[in-house]
């Protein structure tokens, strides 16, 4: 009855599911989705600021690469998850698989949570960087500037991705394919810019062990503890969340052929690849400073930057290749957050499951796309509200909103991904491992996963600055690092769920095909 299946179906059959939707992508495809999603092209632009005000130079020019090691060792741990276990479902199904409906249930929202708001925030992020692009080439636009115009650009942006990822889910491979060039192509185009059209170039020295400490925090001392351990640190939310969204590789792999070596893979060549790409295009931002001061007292943001080192043409080519790469990162994070969706409404899991685990007849969740929008602009409405650090006079805007959703999204996707990882070191040797697997370098390599996991994770929920501390004479509520709300006001109402109505119902993943039928492909 079996021979008409790929080995793909019959492993996807042996984990309980029928093949739905449509099997098209190659192992580069799903490479290309991962790597468009950490895409160096959004997060080194849009999170710069963050690195240059809490830390400066050094939470860049050793802050990524340090943070990168760690998240390649988490990389290779899903890397064997996925191998052994290829569903759109992912790490929640993971989760199910080793602990439990519970373990499941959590790893599910947590993973949702934070690829809503990794969603939001790229889309967001490329929004600004069009109006910087757009403010460029017209003093006239520049001047008009305001927050709303900006989240209508936001929108617009949500809603053409949306359309592409409804149209074709073939098309999203072949997007994503050339995205992964348009990345490779821009990035060096970017480097080489500012490698020869600036005159001067900042001095080795201060690129290595220059700091900034914009943070509000010690009064802006750079020599104490209160740098090193609290402001540098959140400094490392620029790697953190730049290389971040690489299960992406796991949704996909219902629609990748020879899911469990091409999955595998995807997941920690994106990161690799990323990590080195991403450094040196950060070292070209550093080494293109004309002005440290002037781009401490802006606010630290990487338009600053290219405004000193560039003229209006090499810059404007600058911030439109940026945009054009956060676009492609955009349409890749949608897919991603709408197949989580659809497989976790599959399972009922989500309110109104029935509507968002519907497939169009080209086999794309039509549903899940729109609902992963929908909740992106919702969750961004408070960057509609003004962040002033500075004066009337001299003003120091901070998107401490985008920063927020940013940090939501590290949080929830790194939560969920620190469950998984937990439960396949304590199975040890009762794991079965696919195709690909780290043989016993689990033993250590998941536990330095989880301790990374958990340590960046109560760093990013902190206030990002002074006035965000409720006993801080200047707190205002605008400035609050919302995160910690968003997520433990989530994590609250999960439990409560949980325990009053969801443990009598939710029994983990779902099998779409006879028990009897997977257990034959099992054997």
């Amino acid at each position: 009855m079996a021979d008409h299946l790929t080995d793909d179906e019959k492993h996807l059959a042996s984990l309980g599911y029928k093949q739905e939707l449509n099997r098209s992508w190659s192992s580069f495809s799903n490479f290309a989705i991962s790597f468009s999603i950490i895409s160096i092209l959004a997060g080194c632009f849009t999170t710069f600021g963050q690195a240059w005000n809490n830390g400066g130079p050094v939470a860049i020019s050793w802050g990524w690469p340090i943070i990168s090691i760690f998240i390649l060792i988490i990389g290779f741990t899903m890397s064997e998850l996925v191998s052994a276990y290829p569903t759109s479902g992912g790490i929640y199904w993971w989760a199910s698989k080793m602990g439990g409906p519970a373990a499941g249930f959590f790893t599910g929202w947590l993973n949702l949570i934070g690829l809503l708001a990794v969603t939001a925030s790229v889309a967001y992020g490329c929004a600004t960087f069009l109006d910087l692009t757009l403010g460029t080439l017209s003093s006239g636009w520049a001047e008009d500037y305001s927050l709303q115009r900006v989240f209508v650009l936001f929108v617009v942006i949500l809603a053409v991705a949306a359309v592409l990822n409804i149209f074709s889910g073939h098309l999203l491979a072949v997007i994503n394919n050339i995205s992964v060039w348009w990345h490779v192509a821009g990035v060096a185009v970017i480097v080489a810019i500012l490698v020869i059209v600036p005159k001067t170039h900042l001095a080795i020295s201060e690129v290595f062990t220059g700091k900034v400490n914009n943070s509000g925090y010690a009064e802006g001392a750079m020599n104490n503890g209160t740098y090193w351990f609290l402001v540098l640190p959140l400094g490392f939310l620029l790697t953190q969340y730049t290389i971040t969204g690489f299960d992406a590789s796991a949704h996909l792999s219902e629609e990748t052929q020879g899911a469990s070596e091409a999955a595998a893979k995807g997941i920690w060549r994106s990161i690799a690849y990323s990590a080195i790409g991403g450094w040196i295009l950060l070292l070209s931002f550093l080494f293109a400073v004309q002005d440290k001061d002037a781009v401490t007292a802006g606010g630290g943001g990487v338009d600053l930057i290219f405004s000193q080192a560039l003229g209006q043409g090499w810059h404007v080519m600058v911030l439109a290749i940026s945009v054009a790469g956060q676009f492609f990162c955009t349409i890749a994070c949608l897919t991603s957050a709408s197949r989580m969706t659809f497989a976790f409404s599959r399972d009922g899991a989500i309110p109104g499951s029935s509507i968002w685990s519907k497939v169009t007849s080209a086999k794309v969740p039509a549903n899940a796309v729109v609902f992963v929008a929908v909740i992106g602009v919702l969750i961004s409405l408070p960057a509609l509200v003004e962040v002033n650090l500075g004066t009337a006079d001299a003003p120091l805007i901070v998107p401490v909103a985008f920063y927020a959703v940013v940090s939501v999204a590290v949080i929830g996707l790194y939560l969920a991904f620190l469950i998984p990882i937990f439960l396949r070191w304590k199975m040890g040797d009762a794991f079965v491992p696919g195709s690909w697997n780290n043989g016993n370098k689990y033993k250590w390599m998941n536990l330095v996963a989880v301790a990374e996991i958990a340590i960046i994770c109560v760093y990013f929920v902190l206030p990002f600055v002074p006035a965000a501390v409720p006993w801080n004479d200047n707190f205002s509520w605008k400035f609050v690092n919302y995160a910690p709300i968003l997520t433990g006001g989530t994590l609250i109402i999960l439990t409560l769920w949980w325990h009053l109505s969801a443990k009598k119902w939710f029994t983990g993943p779902k099998h779409t095909i006879d028990t009897a039928v997977t257990e034959a492909f099992k054997d």
